[in-house]
């Protein structure tokens, strides 16, 4: 088969290791709105204290301009004014090009690394494992506040110290290397929000690696409600066609979006305004263009189902 349903290439060992002492470089991109300035402190801060890694981190401001930020930022951070907010797969997209490193890492500006090794430890799995391609690290509230279960992604939740390989990610703060990010084509641009972290997972898995949740590194997050934005139930279900229309063969395309349907249905059967919001999504999915389209081989669908989860639900 030829064309965008071609096989991926094998997982090769050209990832990223340690040469002669020397500390891994780490590009770290911060994506912000500006409205939280002590958080965004709080987690460049967490960034530069990181032992055992070189950092190269950007600051993107999404419809505002980081250079003004109080208090400010602290020196050697660059930033990156984007005057229209473009979304958060593509602000983060637009950061990339601004940092150095063999591996990247993206932090929301609410975040933070608790322990100055995360990066150091991330780095040196990646090293020691070439097949992963994404980590996702296990995800705390800094208060103490018990963590939602979609921070674990996987059907099966379990202990969240276990680590397994995975088909989502909670995009807060992700590692990964460069050449594997570059390869899978980015962060959906087209999504806006929502979803996006399950199709950078998918994608990954295309390239021949593992999307990874790593159950003994460890990100702070306070919880927040992801249905507080108003367009939450409507990007939630254009993003779902989305997801299905730009990444899966043809034949599987109605069972994941008709799986999906089905869920939300009976998730918010209670809830008339919910459903009618997320339907103008999913017909807004149908209607409009959702971007490049590269769908996974028949190859990755069975590596994906042999791993746990076939990409129908």
């Amino acid at each position: 088969m030829s064309g965008p349903e071609a096989g991926p290439p094998a997982a090769d060992s050209e990832e990223p290791r340690p040469r002669g002492g020397v500390p891994p470089r780490v590009g770290v991109v911060v994506l912000t709105m500006g409205t939280r300035p002590d958080d965004l402190a709080r987690g460049i801060r967490s960034v530069l204290d990181q032992r055992g890694v070189e950092v190269d981190v950007v600051c993107v401001g999404n419809g505002w301009d980081p250079a003004t930020a109080e208090p400010p930022l602290p020196a050697g951070v660059k930033t990156l004014h984007l005057p229209e907010n473009l979304g958060i797969p593509a602000g983060r997209n637009r950061g990339v090009p601004e940092v150095a490193g063999d591996v990247l890492f993206f932090l929301d500006d609410d975040a933070f690394l608790p322990s100055t090794g995360f990066l150091g430890d991330g780095c040196r799995m990646l090293a020691e494992r070439p097949e992963l391609g994404l980590i996702q690290p296990r995800v705390v509230d800094p208060t103490g506040l018990v963590s939602p279960r979609r921070w674990i992604p996987r059907i099966r939740k379990g202990d969240p110290a276990h680590s397994s390989p995975v088909f989502s990610c909670w995009e807060g703060a992700v590692l990964l290397p460069r050449r594997v990010f570059d390869a899978a084509g980015g962060w959906a641009d087209p999504f806006f929000y929502a979803h996006e972290g399950i199709e950078l997972a998918w994608r990954v898995w295309n390239t021949g690696h593992i999307a990874w949740y790593a159950g003994d590194l460890e990100a702070a997050h306070p919880v927040i409600d992801p249905a507080r934005h108003a367009y939450y139930y409507r990007l939630n279900a254009r993003n779902r066609v989305w997801l299905a229309r730009r990444n899966l063969p043809y034949a599987l395309v109605p069972f994941y979006v008709g799986s999906w349907t089905a869920i939300q249905v009976l998730r918010w059967a209670r809830q008339p305004a919910a459903l009618r919001a997320w339907f103008g999504g999913w017909r807004a999915g149908w209607r409009e263009d959702p971007g490049t389209r590269r769908a996974m081989s028949w190859r990755t669908v069975w590596r994906m189902t042999r791993a746990g989860r076939p990409p129908i639900v």
